[in-house]
């Protein structure tokens, strides 16, 4: 290519390339503004909350991510951290960030022009007599590019960027979800062992009095009927013990699968029967505007209005003509030496407009897909907010609610205890029937394991407020 073809071929595509420029900044579509919701100042649960039930924390005790270490478990700490990198459920959702993320760098990538370099080599002869017999040698460099005139592309590497990080947000409510149930499942464990100690105690009192009940029976004391109710009474509580080992052991197999391994490889040694669980941790809480800020799945349907408001755009430029530039550069001869001759090269430059003039509507409808999915994306991000803010308030209601009762049933199971062992004196004194011991010995146990359910389900509100309160995570701020 001499120097004039040159200066020619830059005329020619100079014109193009200069309004490709000026009119790749002129995106169409509507730009994304995040949609407004309703926030109340406060909960209205938290000024309750704030008489005692939940007194101030340090504001970065959520901050720092370990949530879990707010309750001061050792073993609950080490599940947690298997949680982070062995739950299946977490891993996918990793993959799938990443696989976002390559799709955005794949979107991003058709904003610059691509490159292509080809080769070819060719013998061909016949018969005598047979004439264009010889070798066939050529190297050539392309290239083509699509200004992004009307900000199709743009649009396009905006919703990818948008649906990355809402898959990042996604990721976040795995881990959290994942993270919860596991403190859930702990929490109902221990309280399982509890009950299981709580049960071993009652059983072993029950054989204490069917012991003396049988010996009362022989000295022609008690009726054969007071034998057979103790009888019932312990075979009723052994019962119970095999029900609750049951449902311990089934909690230990989902605590293996939520840290990925095998029910089979995995056990969780029981609790001391002497330790209790100990009162919930004071949980920091947040004003409802940081809710937007803080629960991930809040920031995945944000996201997700972003990517459909992006959508528009790109079926908003279907509307105006697609531009394409193309070049060439090669060489082709009989041998290699002729490759280097500037007499045997070939060149050319090109470019191509396409627009649609007749759809019958289609460009048009797709349009007005794009506007109501980013509608029916605003509407369901609103109606997550409105879903976060009932979680925590529903969460402070529910963890007020159980601390009165912890101080109501402490005293309930306190005075059930004395009066079972007021009627068991009394019974062996011949004062009372033994009907009367059953129903004392029972409501007694009833009692206490009610008292020591409600310490797991305190706890339990403690992981589903902050887990309402979207954990340690905060979304990053653009």
């Amino acid at each position: 290519m001499n120097n004039e073809a040159i200066r020619r071929a830059l005329t020619l595509t100079g014109i193009p390339l200069g309004l490709a420029a000026l009119l790749a900044a002129c995106a169409v579509g509507p730009d994304y503004q995040r949609p407004d919701v309703a926030t109340p100042a406060a909960f209205k649960e938290a000024s309750q909350a704030a008489a005692g039930w939940f007194p101030a924390a340090p504001a970065d005790a959520l901050d720092r991510g370990d949530w879990w270490t707010l309750f001061g478990d050792a073993e609950l700490n080490a599940l947690a951290q298997q949680v982070q990198v062995s739950n299946q459920n977490v891993a996918a959702a990793v993959a799938s960030y990443a696989q976002a993320r390559a799709l955005v760098a794949q979107q991003r990538a058709s904003l610059f022009p691509s490159l292509a370099l080809s080769g070819s080599a060719k013998r061909s002869g016949g018969g005598a007599g047979t004439t264009g017999a010889g070798n066939t040698l050529s190297v050539a460099a392309g290239a083509s590019w699509e200004p992004d005139v009307w900000g199709r592309l743009s649009r396009t590497v905006e919703a990818a960027q948008a649906s990355a990080q809402a898959s990042e947000a996604d990721l976040a409510a795995a881990r959290l979800s994942a993270q919860g149930e596991l403190a859930t499942n702990y929490f109902s464990l221990c309280d399982a062992d509890t009950e299981l100690a709580l049960l071993d105690k009652s059983i072993e009192g029950y054989d204490r009095a069917l012991t003396i009940t049988k010996n009362r029976y022989d000295a022609g004391i008690a009726a054969k009927t007071d034998v057979l109710q103790a009888q019932t009474q312990l075979a009723s509580a052994r019962a119970d013990r095999v029900t609750l080992q049951g449902q311990r052991e089934q909690l230990e197999h989902a605590i293996a699968v939520l840290i990925g391994k095998p029910p089979a490889d995995f056990s969780l040694a029981a609790a001391p029967a002497a330790r209790a669980l100990p009162a919930p941790p004071a949980v920091p809480l947040v004003v409802p505007s940081a809710l937007l800020q803080r629960r991930p799945d809040i920031a995945s349907a944000e996201r997700a209005v972003a990517a459909a408001n992006a959508q528009i755009g790109i079926q908003r430029s279907a509307y105006f003509p697609s531009l394409s530039l193309s070049a060439s550069y090669g060489t082709a001869g009989s041998r290699v030496a002729d490759l280097f001759n500037a007499s045997n090269s070939l060149w050319s430059l090109g470019m191509s407009v396409a627009q649609t003039v007749f759809d019958a509507g289609a460009t048009r409808a797709a349009v007005q897909g794009a506007e109501a999915g980013r509608d029916a994306a605003i509407a369901r991000y609103r109606q997550t907010v409105l879903a976060a803010f009932q979680a925590v308030e529903d969460q402070l209601s529910s963890s007020r609610a159980l601390a009165e009762q912890t101080e109501l049933r402490k005293t309930a199971s306190e005075a059930a205890d004395q009066t079972e062992q007021q009627l068991l004196n009394r019974y062996q004194q011949g004062l009372v029937s033994y009907t009367d011991v059953v129903t004392a010995q029972a409501s007694a146990l009833s009692a206490r394991r009610t008292l020591a359910q409600l310490a797991a389900n305190r706890q339990a509100a403690a992981v589903a407020l902050i887990q309402a309160l979207g954990g340690g995570w905060h979304i990053e701020t653009p």
